[in-house]
């Protein structure tokens, strides 16, 4: 039996598969909790985990640093020990830890046309190493290697890196964002969740336009992130609408410095919650026109497959099949 896991910052979800006589996958039992309702990954583990049950492997994908098999969650205080999972689980050796970006881009190999959107038209497939690139919770980045034969994951932390403004208007928002973190701005803090929050806010700040009734306070218990991307595709509130705008211009620029870093001629996948939410931003040009604005190397990111996904399990899939590697 494998215990597969996707840990992030705003849900867990676990699942559990035997193997069926034609070597296929067969769920037996999956289930979703809310991170933050518990103060340790044990606890879900306990609930989660039927009497008596016969462990072969288990792998989980974590939303944080994966360092010799430890990992201090980035937004959760949780701390994961592949050692102490082995004894936990009764596993002898088959217990692996991945950085959820890691397990992301592993399942991306897993996936069928039906599950992605391409955005480039000018795209043509080609081998050679692979990009991801993810907005959710937070901003997650990885790698998939190519050797000549099979691509090898490599884990980053990409997310985290300075922000670079390329134009007035994002000069304008570093100075904004650098009253809130003077210490340092990723690219984490506009390309995630709580990013659109951030650009909404900026806007407000320049008066952009007037705030909008239907948008709530940073401490309302509902998600205002959810609720500016919202209103921001649909049209309804201009300062929204420009929000979302916002945030594509700086996804593409950064998922095309991904590619130029990663040389990823075999393509960039992009991840995450938010991205199929705004799909029809994400696909109107803006976002490739930013990403191949690169100077002398857009002859290069011009011919560079980009493609959207649309299944939320793609993490949990690449858990799923680390050990068949």
């Amino acid at each position: 039996m494998i215990l597969a896991g996707d840990i992030g910052g705003t849900k867990t979800v676990l699942s559990l598969w035997d193997k069926g006589v034609d070597g296929s996958f067969i769920c037996t039992r999956e289930h979703s909790f809310a991170s933050r309702e518990y103060k340790e990954f044990d606890e879900i583990l306990a609930i989660f985990l039927p009497s008596g049950a016969s462990l072969d492997s288990a792998c989980f994908g974590v939303a944080g640093p994966v360092v010799k098999q430890r990992v201090q969650t980035t937004n959760l205080p949780w701390f994961l020990d592949s050692e102490e999972l082995k004894i936990k689980l009764g596993i002898a050796d088959k217990v692996k830890l991945l950085n959820d970006l890691e397990a992301m881009a592993l399942g991306m190999l897993y996936l069928s046309e039906k599950d992605l959107v391409e955005l480039n038209t000018n795209a043509e497939i080609q081998p050679g190493n692979i990009a991801v690139i993810a907005a959710g919770t937070g901003l997650g980045e990885a790698i998939l290697y190519w050797d000549g034969a099979k691509h090898h994951l490599m884990a980053t932390e990409g997310g985290h890196c300075d922000f670079a403004a390329q134009n007035a208007d994002q000069d304008l928002l570093v100075a904004y964002l650098r009253k809130k973190y003077s210490d340092h701005i990723s690219y984490e803090r506009i390309l995630s969740g709580d990013g659109l929050g951030h650009l909404y806010d900026f806007l407000c700040a320049h008066k952009f336009a007037p705030a909008c009734l239907a948008v709530p306070s940073v401490n309302s218990d509902i998600d205002r992130n959810a609720v500016i991307s919202r209103l921001g595709i649909s049209g309804e509130d201009p300062l929204c609408a420009e929000a979302v705008r916002i945030f594509v211009e700086i996804y593409g620029a950064e998922a095309g410095n991904l590619a130029l870093k990663a040389l990823a001629i075999g393509g960039v996948f992009i991840g995450g919650g938010i991205a199929p939410k705004i799909l029809p931003a994400m696909a109107d040009g803006k976002f490739m026109q930013v990403f191949k604005a690169k100077g002398r190397l857009l002859p290069l990111l011009d011919k560079v497959p980009v493609k959207l996904c649309l299944n939320p399990r793609t993490p949990l899939i690449g858990a799923i099949n680390y050990f068949n590697l």
